[in-house]
């Protein structure tokens, strides 16, 4: 199936009162479990290369990764640029063959965030291309302190930008090991009200399972970016393969080892954000 944007997968999405798995890839490994994950389930998947990935492997190879899954597969693929932090990567994605780039202006003052996402919305667009942009803060967990998206300046930005999604920051936050994110249900109904774009949540492994299918299900979050949750899972599996297979040493056998471990765990974010679409689902 060929390469999906954004609005493929996520306006079906908030119409249909569920919400789209954006996965956080860091090699080939992941990659193919959470494209065989979402064929499992007959949903669509958002493979997502952050700036980690990026910095252990080129957007060339990432972008020759996706569009090689994306059309053996059964099932809508988004090729996703993750954070990106200037223009010039979020063209480099676009010649490399992602279908979606994400500009976060985030740390910007609101003005220059606004011109810069728009400009890259202009770029993207005459590309057949995709953007997500971020307003308000997701911080770190133990790091940078977030700041919540104000709902007249969220309004203003997806006025002023034409994004295809829009980050936004209630309560979230990037790398929490524990599901005890406090979402701040009043300040997401504020924008809500403001805006019809497509919402997305960073940091989503901080939220609890029985949260997100609330959230799909009754809000206008559309994407739940996933990537801790799923980094614990293969660090757990390439242990225990190695505990069990002390002098394992072939690569391609210890990574085989964690792609169904990692298959099983993307099902089951996928399945808790299709409520209303996988009634029925182990």
């Amino acid at each position: 199936m060929p390469l999906a944007a954004l609005p493929d997968v996520l306006q079906p999405a908030l119409r249909g009162g569920y919400a789209v798995a954006g996965l956080v890839v860091l090699g080939w490994e992941d990659a193919r479990a959470y494209v065989a994950a979402a064929e499992a389930e007959s949903a669509p998947v958002i493979l997502q290369a952050g700036p980690g990935c990026r910095a252990h492997t080129p957007l060339p190879v990432l972008g020759a990764m996706f569009r090689h899954l994306a059309e053996a597969a059964s099932v809508p693929v988004v090729a996703h640029l993750d954070h990106a932090y200037a223009a010039d990567e979020c063209r480099e994605a676009i010649d490399c063959g992602f279908t979606s780039v994400m500009f976060d202006g985030s740390r910007l003052p609101l003005a220059d965030n606004i011109a810069q996402t728009a400009e890259i919305v202009a770029i993207a667009h005459a590309q057949g291309v995709s953007v997500e942009g971020e307003i308000g803060f997701v911080g770190y967990d133990a790091g940078e302190q977030s700041h919540g998206t104000d709902p007249g300046q969220a309004r203003e930005f997806a006025r002023q930008t034409g994004v295809d999604a829009m980050a936004i920051s209630i309560g979230n936050v990037h790398l929490q090991r524990s599901r005890t994110a406090n979402i701040d249900r009043d300040l997401l109904r504020r924008i809500e009200a403001g805006t019809d774009v497509p919402l997305v949540l960073h940091g989503a492994s901080g939220i609890p399972g029985a949260m997100r299918a609330e959230l799909a299900t009754a809000s206008a979050v559309c994407k739940f970016n996933i990537g801790t949750e799923l980094r614990q899972v293969f660090g757990a599996a390439l242990r225990g393969h190695l505990a069990r297979h002390p002098d394992s040493f072939d690569r391609v056998e210890i990574l085989r080892a964690v792609e169904d471990p990692l298959c099983a765990a993307a099902r089951s974010v996928i399945r808790v954000l299709r409520p209303s679409q996988n009634p029925s689902r182990a």
